[in-house]
């Protein structure tokens, strides 16, 4: 078991607008997919329900990197690029599955040839959830914003909408995941 506070707390300013909106998001994150971890351990399937928890409240902590003023975030890098920051940044603390989860939870996964058609300023290789752990956390990212962060989940209609304008190959991996976890 890791401390996930106390990691957060090396990278970002306990109490500052930036800490809360992280703060805040990923324990929304972690309560619905701890909630679908429980739910596929009572069915018999084998989820490390501890790890989820962890990742999910440890998924985006590369942000404070990036440009995205919206959420109080003041770094140089693009928005997008937050997850293979944080996969860097737990990379370097040894906790390689976590930093799997960071780099796999972008949209609902991204493929070489999204990164190419949008030319994102990516590393150019999969970055889809494989372990059901990360699918889990996938999904239970997309139901909650950080720019209205503490707000009530997102009604998956309105997920669809947002996974569409990223292609249909979005929505399909996004409505694959509601298929397991709804």
């Amino acid at each position: 078991m890791i401390d996930c506070y106390e990691i957060i707390n090396r990278f970002y300013e306990r109490d500052t607008e930036l800490w809360h909106i992280l703060v805040t998001h990923s324990e929304q994150v972690a309560s619905l997919a701890v909630q679908i971890g429980e739910r596929l351990v009572a069915r018999g399937e084998p989820v490390d329900v501890e790890f989820v928890n962890e990742a999910s409240l440890l998924h985006d902590i590369g942000i404070f990197r990036t440009d995205a003023p919206g959420i109080a975030c003041y770094g140089t890098e693009p928005y997008i690029c937050h997850g293979v920051i944080g996969s860097d940044i737990l990379s370097d603390m040894g906790l390689f599955r976590h930093a799997l989860v960071c780099e796999r939870h972008t949209g609902a996964g991204l493929t070489v040839s999204n990164i190419e058609i949008q030319n994102l300023p990516l590393p150019r290789r999969e970055m889809l959830p494989l372990s059901i752990e990360e699918k889990i956390v996938c999904y239970a990212d997309k139901f909650f914003s950080k720019s209205h962060v503490g707000a009530p989940a997102k009604p998956v209609d309105k997920v669809r909408l947002q996974m569409e304008r990223f292609g249909a190959d979005s929505l399909a991996r996004f409505n694959a995941l509601h298929a397991m976890f709804a």
